[in-house]
């Protein structure tokens, strides 16, 4: 799991999508990799990807169908999955799902 991340610079604006239901806030490290941090709430939603993504569960879990499948799977606070460029992925939580986004 991720630990506290230190020397980072954040962009206090929130991005809110979905009505609310998924708030996140994107930061730089310090070698100038950009990520996002935030929270899903309860709720079915469809993203889509410019460039390529790991969503890494922080705190609670999902499931998620990528683009290219119909099948649905899990993945638990600790873990993580990854998502193709120019795509697609559906994720579905009954808790609140908490996460870091790595682009790229």
């Amino acid at each position: 799991m991720t630990s506290p991340l230190s020397n980072v610079a954040l962009d206090p604006k929130a991005n809110v999508y979905f009505d609310g239901k998924c708030v996140s806030h994107n930061f730089t490290l310090a070698d100038g990799t950009k990520k996002s941090a935030g929270v899903i709430l309860p709720a079915t939603l469809t993203f889509n990807t410019g460039a390529p993504e790991i969503m890494e569960c922080v705190a609670g879990w999902c499931e998620y169908k990528l683009a290219s499948s119909d099948a649905w799977q899990r993945s638990n606070a600790g873990e993580s999955f990854s998502i193709p460029g120019n795509s697609a992925f559906d994720i579905r939580v009954t808790e609140p799902y908490h996460y870091i986004c790595h682009f790229g």
